[in-house]
């Protein structure tokens, strides 16, 4: 029978945090979500800029609002696995 090596340095901490931490990154995906499908936040054509209708850079304006939400969120997890 094979023996389980032991760590020198006592039990390992407890990391509770971790998914508190995680689960607070993961709603950070929410705000995305809730700001692209509900239309009523974005159905109308003004303010325009450049011509644009409000609705069309509305939507644009969320390609980099999902990165930046979702880089915030990979830094914040990446080290929890």
């Amino acid at each position: 029978m094979a023996t389980v090596p032991t760590n020198s340095d006592g039990p390992r901490p407890s990391n509770r945090s971790r998914p508190r931490r995680n689960r607070a990154a993961a709603l950070l995906l929410l705000i995305p979500l809730v700001g692209t499908l509900v239309p009523s936040f974005y159905n109308s054509r003004t303010p325009s800029i450049g011509g644009m209708p409000f609705f069309y850079w509305y939507q644009l304006a969320w390609v980099v609002g999902v990165a930046i939400c979702t880089g915030i969120v990979y830094a914040a997890t990446r080290n929890s696995r």
